[in-house]
């Protein structure tokens, strides 16, 4: 049988495993395709947990929903191992050569994919601060890979290697030099899902791809990046992922002023404002509803109406702070859970964006096309399905194969 490469990607709230062929690297940068794909989303935050497994053609080899007799399992680490448990007992395909996992947080430090050993293991839960809703639960799916995978090389793929590259004047904070050198900088996050989109969009646009492009990475965790030659100039997320768009839970930009009103004046302590902005703030904060974009869109409620037009403005202001980056813009595209599904929201966001030369083709955003403009129009908006488990796998077959 042919060897495998298992990817664990462990987001906010959701953990997706894909299996892949172990074939060595070629030539190509296309990116490689899952032989099955399994996805457990709205894990916490108080969401209906639900795992699924399709095969290579999206067809469904199991969904649970994660409650009543299988609540233990609603949670990271739960649905991670019900989904290794699944594999062992069903999962097709040989030896597990590798499994490669989504870092979020990679610090100065670690600017490339690399095999994981100990001392990696302990530097990169020092950064578990700086990513409290993420690095946490992507170091229990390696140590969980480990244990159920013993001897098998473990590689590590981080998110904030894909802005390693912007110029310095968009990687500084207005801080004295001293905490700059020592890391307190621009990172920039979501790097392997805008790694996957610079694969397909130049898979289909190979000249456009090229020029000057901002995708918008947007779901319970959202960004925005500029890119040029497929490179990343500028983007939303700074030295964490909390800050920037609204999203889910997490509030986005905000004026450092307020923590230091909620600790002096309110009373709260470092736990609890972390608490407030990483997991009580941004679309469940604002709408007393849900965290969960399609729930507000259902809801009658004024102020998850309210939620949705914060959201759609942050990304339209982003949109150009962007563009002054990238001294114009060629293309946009979206991706990421709301990016892909939420047409009556990218419609929203595209006619705001009417002043950059953006004309929105109605018919195609709501059917289903990968171009969202019409064909004279200046600018052009497309939407893309990201696939940050086929750049984990490409990344750790190189990193296997070059050992």
């Amino acid at each position: 049988m042919t060897d495998s490469l298992l990817t664990l990607n462990a987001g906010s709230s959701s953990i997706k495993v894909a299996l892949f062929d172990a074939a060595p690297p070629g030539g190509s940068d296309a990116l490689p395709s899952a032989r099955w794909s399994g996805q457990a989303d709205g894990l916490g935050a108080g969401l209906k947990a639900r795992l699924r497994v399709h095969d290579a053609q999206g067809q469904p080899l199991l969904d649970e929903v994660l409650d009543g007799a299988h609540a233990h399992k609603a949670s990271h680490q739960g649905a991670l191992a019900a989904l290794l448990e699944w594999h062992a007992k069903k999962g097709e395909g040989g030896r597990i050569a590798a499994v490669g996992h989504r870092i979020v947080h990679g610090g100065t430090d670690f600017v490339a994919p690399m095999r994981v050993d100990a001392s990696l293991l302990d530097a990169l839960a020092k950064l578990e601060p700086l990513a409290p809703l993420h690095q946490p639960h992507n170091l229990a799916g390696v140590r969980a890979a480990m244990a159920a995978f013993e001897g098998v090389p473990q590689v590590a793929c981080f998110d904030t290697a894909f802005h390693a590259v912007q110029p310095q004047v968009n990687r500084r904070f207005a801080l004295p030099r001293a905490l700059h050198d020592a890391g307190v900088r621009r990172y920039g996050f979501h790097g392997l899902s805008y790694e996957s989109i610079v694969a397909r969009f130049g898979a289909i646009e190979p000249a456009l791809a090229q020029k000057r492009v901002i995708v918008a990475h947007l779901g319970n965790g959202a960004s925005m990046c500029g890119m040029v030659q497929g490179r990343s100039v500028a983007t939303t997320m700074t030295f964490s992922p909390l800050d920037g768009l609204t999203m889910g839970t997490r509030c986005g930009h905000i004026d450092a002023a307020v923590v230091l009103y909620l600790l002096r004046s309110r009373g709260m302590s470092a736990d609890d404002v972390e608490k407030l902005l990483f997991r009580e703030s941004g679309l469940l904060g604002m709408s007393g509803v849900s965290s969960d974009m399609r729930a507000l869109e259902a809801s009658n409620e004024p102020a998850a109406a309210e939620a949705i037009a914060h959201f759609t403005e942050q990304v339209v202001q982003q949109m150009g702070s962007l563009a002054g980056a990238l001294r114009g813009v060629d293309a946009i595209v979206f991706t990421g859970g709301i990016g892909e599904n939420a047409a009556p929201l990218r419609e929203r966001i595209l006619e705001c964006c009417a002043w950059m030369g953006v004309k929105v083709d109605a018919d195609a955003n709501r059917g289903g096309a990968a171009r969202l403009t019409t064909a004279d129009s200046p600018v052009s908006a497309w939407v893309l399905r990201t696939d940050e488990e086929a750049v984990i796998a490409r990344h750790t077959a190189r990193v296997l194969h070059a050992a």
